[in-house]
């Protein structure tokens, strides 16, 4: 929620008339979300309007349990044009840490996890003793966790390197947002790192990013498609909870996030509670699994849409 485009397989072509009509959607998805016990919400500057429709819909809740999640290093630049050549710009540079943490800082007390919007070795935000020492400075300045969000076939590496950040002697990062899904399982080759260090997992792209659903357009995941369909029917709910699932399973201390954008799609999403895969059936699954470059060379070729 927040900004009508994302990369994204979306067959069902939604729409939203205006501005107005796009607001009054994320509010009734936030206010069902909360209905059905959803405490955790994520959201970043880069996600356009979330974090304004956010923060105005916290205002008519007082409660404690709430724990808001978000970001910097993104600036949404699209301005709700689904033609727009450039939808958002990453900057990880202290200027926009301070920008962006500025309006950020208005959800404490509910914020607790604030993250580095799509860490990479590139940008060398993991080596920037001045924006290290500031987040190390918010962190224990309104006792919050700090995180890092990966994308890319290097999570792993990032991952890895930000285990290894330290500011004056105490690791920075407590909180890692990554993708992971029956495509990409790139990550279980450290959890039991992360584990050891009782880190938080946050699990985003678990459905990656529409590919798991049926698609004549992607005929190589026939089988995949086959299998999720059983078990779907099995447990009598949709693919969606199906992959949902098997992340939760695979990482049981884990935070899995929805991407519901409606609240059809939240409410199917949601009953992934109401069953456990077998261990053939996670097992089997896992075969699924791609060579992370193969599976992020094709998520560059999706649209934004």
């Amino acid at each position: 929620m927040g900004r009508p485009q994302y990369i994204n397989i979306r067959q069902d072509a939604s729409k939203h008339s205006d501005l107005k009509a796009f607001k009054e959607q994320s509010f009734s998805v936030l206010e069902k979300a909360y209905e059905l016990g959803i405490r955790y919400f994520d959201t970043a500057p880069g996600y356009g309007l979330a974090e304004d429709l956010l923060a105005e819909w916290l205002k008519t809740k007082a409660d404690s349990s709430i724990r808001i999640a978000t970001k910097w290093g993104y600036t949404y630049v699209a301005n709700f044009k689904a033609d727009a050549a450039v939808h958002e710009v990453k900057e990880h540079s202290l200027e926009k840490l301070n920008e962006q943490w500025e309006v950020s800082k208005n959800f404490l007390p509910h914020l607790k996890v604030y993250q580095i919007h799509s860490a990479t070795l590139e940008t060398g935000v993991l080596n920037n003793e001045a924006i290290l020492n500031r987040l190390a400075f918010i962190k224990n300045e309104h006792q919050i966790e700090i995180g890092v969000t990966t994308t890319g076939a290097n999570q792993v590496k990032v991952i890895k390197r930000a285990l290894d950040v330290s500011v004056e002697g105490n690791q920075l990062f407590d909180a890692f947002q990554v993708s992971y899904n029956i495509l990409d399982q790139s990550l279980k080759t450290i959890s039991n790192k992360l584990y050891a260090q009782d880190k938080k997992i946050i699990i985003k792209e678990a459905l990656a990013n529409g590919r798991l659903f049926k698609n004549k357009n992607f005929p190589h995941y026939n089988d995949l498609y086959g299998t999720l369909e059983r078990v779907a029917n099995k447990y009598k709910v949709g693919t969606d909870a199906i992959a949902l699932k098997f992340c939760a399973q695979n990482f049981d201390k884990s935070i899995v996030l929805s991407g519901a954008s409606n609240i059809i799609h939240l409410e199917a999403n949601l009953k992934a509670n109401d069953f456990t895969l077998s261990q053939d059936e996670l097992n089997h699954l896992k075969c699924f699994q791609l060579n992370a470059n193969d599976y992020w060379q094709e998520r560059k070729q999706l649209a934004w849409n």
